[in-house]
């Protein structure tokens, strides 16, 4: 039986769907651990904890087994998913990626105020990667990522890269800087605030691949 009781029954908010409610609290408490991998997750069970009927329930669960959160095979089980070797490596070229595009499409689209915020972003980057304080780099990371992806104006891509915030978050976890030599990581960075500054979006792209150490393919 899994460890339910740090769930608390849900008070419907205005505006929001139970279901979103129900797969908020259930990824949360995966990514925290207080749900491990191979936990059992039974619709009966978690209902009864959080005061919902199994219909919420079901529908978060189908949600985070998109995700690759949960796992289900019929009529035998749904569980907690174990986390994939690879998921740190491959959500970190994953991301480069995506950043990249959004680099180029954000940084020519955005407005003044947008690219303030932006900058700031990176001068946050710079000074986390300065004191070589790495949760500090990932948070200004995940901020920048996030601004640059908004500021692209493309409801799409905002859309789904809300929608795969918990698994990305989950897969990231045993992240660490990938250039060891705090200096030459820090001129990156700073390398990156002039980009930025300058609206340079393919040049933005180029240094994230830097300092991710992706290697495009030939």
């Amino acid at each position: 039986m899994i460890d339910t009781e740090g769930f608390t029954p849900l008070t419907p908010r205005e505006g929001t769907a139970l279901g979103d409610d129900v797969y908020s609290v259930l990824g949360e408490a995966i990514i925290r651990g207080t749900l491990r991998p191979g936990d059992r997750l039974r619709d009966v069970e978690l209902a009864s904890r959080l005061g919902v009927s199994r219909t919420p329930v079901r529908e978060a669960l189908q949600r985070l087994e998109r995700l690759g959160l949960v796992e289900v095979a019929a009529n035998r089980y749904t569980r907690v998913s174990e986390l994939h070797p690879r998921a740190n490596a491959d959500t970190i070229e994953f991301m480069t990626y995506v950043a990249g595009d959004a680099m180029i499409l954000g940084l020519a689209r955005c407005t003044d105020e947008q690219l303030v915020d932006l900058i700031g972003s990176v001068d946050a980057l710079v000074e986390a990667s300065s004191r070589d304080d790495h949760l500090a780099i990932l948070g200004a990371t995940v901020g920048l990522y996030q601004l640059v992806i908004r500021a692209t104006g493309n409801h799409v891509f905002v859309t789904i890269m809300r929608e795969a915030g918990l698994a990305l978050q989950r897969n990231l976890q045993a992240w660490t800087p990938p250039v060891e030599d705090t200096d030459a990581r820090t001129e990156r960075y700073r390398a990156l605030r002039q980009a930025v500054a300058d609206r340079d979006g393919r040049r933005a792209e180029a240094l994230l691949f830097e300092i991710n150490h992706i290697v495009t393919p030939a």
